[in-house]
């Protein structure tokens, strides 16, 4: 049986096993080899060619976005419209074969957009050129779920899916557990907090799925089996996601105005350009970047040539801050956007 199949068979098991406290070590267990499967699955084949398949693009500018979606939901038509790039658009699916790199420039910053090929479902078992394009995302700082809007919720639900299977976890946190592999002493385990969804039995039994004997564990929050498995494989990505919901303007204003309430949720309409100078504004806080200036002793500040920092980073990366008016300050003072930075020699 190939790993296909077995990944298949345990689907299903999990699938039909009631989830109640007598199953819980069960469903543990299988999810534990599910995860081993998929990483199994993922890894790059020895006997692949060692020619490119096109996707290798550099990364540059000041942060890198992922654009993702089925085929034909508008996304080169996106890549067009915010950057100088023209990316083949058409109302037929599978029109972007490669990796499209742009650049959109924004409050100083150059935000490298990469117009991934359609995702189609299944791409997480190598269908199409899914696993190509899945490495590529994991690279990105902000993941730009685009969807059809006139499609319900059917392909958001897919993507997850998809995406959840490779390791890839959108608008989570990394779960705060404390593991550590040991060379001896057996397992020791221990919580800070009263734990509601695993218990000592079920890590036990799963550390030994991973053939773990001995390690040292501590849940500092309550965290499902699944977070407890991502925490041992460790190859897992936490991005923010923008969920971007295209075609607005072939749907009922009802329907606009319930899937722009949803978390984490913008609604566009490419065709007609709209709203799509809120969806800039809210990319620039997912990628949580902060724009600083720079200026020369006894001379203006120079606001033709930003410097773009990650939010909360302090003066220790660029020296004295100064906004609005001259004031020293400590290595640790945050610095806030727009303000203007003076370098002073000692």
């Amino acid at each position: 049986m190939g790993i296909l199949e077995k990944i298949s068979e345990i689907e299903k098991e999990i699938a039909r096993t009631q989830k109640n406290k007598a199953t819980e070590y069960h469903l543990g267990l299988l999810k534990a080899k599910l995860a081993k499967y998929r990483a199994q699955l993922l890894e790059p084949s020895k006997s692949a060619s060692s020619k490119g398949e096109g996707f290798d693009v550099m990364k540059s500018g000041d942060a890198r976005v992922a654009l993702i979606g089925f085929p034909s939901v508008g996304k080169s038509t996106f890549l067009s419209l915010m950057t100088s790039t023209a990316s083949e658009a058409a109302s037929y699916e599978f029109t972007t074969l490669t990796c499209i790199p742009g650049v959109i420039e924004y409050k100083g910053a150059n935000i490298q957009l990469l117009d991934l090929p359609g995702i189609i479902e299944g791409a997480a078992q190598g269908k199409g050129r899914g696993r190509q394009v899945i490495a590529v995302a994991r690279t990105a700082d902000v993941v730009i779920m685009m969807l059809d809007a006139t499609k319900g919720e059917v392909q958001r639900s897919l993507l997850e899916k998809e995406l959840e299977s490779v390791g890839i976890r959108l608008n989570k946190h990394k779960p705060n557990i404390y593991f550590k592999p040991k060379k001896g002493g057996g397992i020791s385990f221990n919580s800070t907090v009263t734990l509601t969804q695993c218990s000592e039995k079920l890590v036990q039994l799963i550390l030994h799925e991973y053939k773990i004997f001995n390690a040292e564990v501590l849940f500092r929050e309550d965290c499902s089996p699944d977070e407890f498995i991502d925490v041992i494989v460790g190859n897992r990505v936490y991005m923010p996601c923008l969920y971007v919901y295209n075609k607005i303007d072939q749907i009922s204003m009802e329907e606009v105005d319930r899937l722009a309430r949803k978390p984490n949720s913008v609604v566009i309409s490419c065709g007609m350009k709209l709203n799509l100078d809120y969806l800039l504004e809210m990319l620039w806080e997912y990628l949580a970047l902060t724009c600083i200036y720079t200026k020369k002793r006894g001379q203006r500040p120079d606001f033709t040539d930003a410097i773009i920092l990650r939010r909360g980073a302090s003066v220790e990366h660029v020296g004295t801050s100064t906004k609005y008016s001259p004031q020293r300050v400590g290595l640790t003072h945050t610095m806030e956007h727009e303000d203007v930075i003076q370098i002073v020699k000692k």
